[in-house]
């Protein structure tokens, strides 16, 4: 909110100012601590204004907060920095006062250029000439302002190459880290890639119990992966007898079934017998990585560049798995010479995401079918 009234407000008090709208008479802007409308701008003819913070917080996944708002109309700015699912949830509240007054619900959206929902919803849809008939993209350039500030453009003038496409070009295709190990299309492709056969039967799991990250697993037929289990807080007990259930539903044998062998990995191995235990800083098959997450994580990136791996999840899942290859299926130290390879680190993953990347290490996992496979018919 603090940076809403410093950002975003500024720009609504420059408007009015130029209409000729002056606050306390033409206007009235609230406080959050005002009991009815908090953070509101109120007009004389009853319309109001509320400005409303989108960030997303671990206490409210589902945007509850938003479940009793009326809305006519919205405007969200800086699209690109909020969740699909807010937008969505934002969509669903536009419901007040429509119909008696003749109005479509309509959400105006300004961004910068960013690789996410923005990108896969509007500007390559619009790009492709696919853009569904509800939807419209429209692209703006700084230089499309005509009162634009001439030391603005010129400060944009002096950013890095990838700042300056962003800001100044407005290039969606930018190529933002050369460490990053997949492309954003192909990232984007693994949802619809319905070309990608049926096959073997396996099972990855990444664990996790109360009070510590998610609790996810997924089954694949070769390399079409659906994702089962998607659970916030699980107990050893109830990990495995969803992982038992998993198997018996899918047709998975226990030696097709790898989970992460940090703590809980290591209880159910005891309970699910010939169970592969995933050790991410095992030596790898090939010594060219430092160790077996690497060789997996660069094999996962591989084969999602190849157009090679489906998955099957819900939007939001899809959501948290494109922002999980993209910001942390990265190469680590990439200057460095005569390294092995490695994957940036676990916590700098966290940091990046502000929490770990679950989805990921599953879909990682199941590449040490893959990898053990290359490494017997190589030998």
């Amino acid at each position: 909110m603090k940076t809403l009234k410093e950002t975003t407000y500024q720009s609504f008090l420059k408007v009015a100012k130029l209409q000729g709208l002056s606050a306390n008479t033409h206007y009235h802007v609230t406080s959050g601590n005002h009991k009815e409308y908090p953070n509101c701008i109120l007009f004389p003819n009853g319309s109001v204004i509320l400005m409303k913070d989108l960030m997303h917080y671990p206490s409210d996944p589902e945007y509850d907060e938003l479940g009793s708002l009326e809305l006519t109309g919205a405007f969200i700015d800086e699209a690109n920095q909020i969740t699909n699912k807010a937008k969505q949830i934002v969509g669903s509240r536009i419901r007040h006062a429509l119909q008696e007054n003749g109005l479509t619900p309509t959400m105006l959206m300004t961004c910068n250029p960013a690789k996410n929902w923005t990108y896969g919803d509007f500007y390559k849809p619009s790009n492709e000439g696919r853009m569904l008939h509800y939807r419209k993209f429209i692209q703006s350039l700084v230089t499309d302002n005509p009162d634009i500030e001439p030391t603005y453009i010129e400060n944009l003038q002096q950013l890095d190459k990838v700042s300056k496409e962003r800001l100044l070009y407005g290039n969606w295709d930018y190529d933002d880290d050369p460490s990053a190990l997949c492309e954003y299309d192909a990232i984007c492709d693994i949802f619809t890639n319905d070309h990608v056969k049926k096959g073997k039967k396996y099972i990855s799991a990444d664990l996790a119990m109360q009070g510590r990250d998610k609790f996810i697993a997924g089954s694949w037929s070769g390399l079409i992966c659906t994702i089962d289990i998607d659970q916030a807080k699980s107990t050893g007990r109830s990990i495995e007898i969803a992982l038992k259930q998993l198997k018996v539903e899918k047709g998975v044998m226990n030696s097709n079934i790898v989970a992460d062998a940090d703590g809980l990995g290591n209880y159910i191995e005891s309970y699910i017998a010939n169970i592969k235990s995933f050790h991410g800083n095992q030596r790898a098959k090939d010594d060219q990585y430092a160790n077996i997450k690497a060789e997996c994580g660069f094999k996962l990136a591989e084969l999602i560049n190849q157009g090679k791996i489906k998955v099957i999840c819900t939007d939001e899942q899809r959501e948290a798995l494109k922002e999980e290859l993209s910001a942390c299926l990265k190469r680590d130290k990439i200057d460095a010479d005569n390294q092995k390879k490695r994957l940036i680190p676990k916590d700098k993953m966290k940091e990046l995401l502000g929490h770990s990347p679950d989805y990921l290490d599953m879909l990682l996992m199941r590449m040490y079918f893959e990898i053990k496979k290359e490494f017997s018919v190589f030998l």
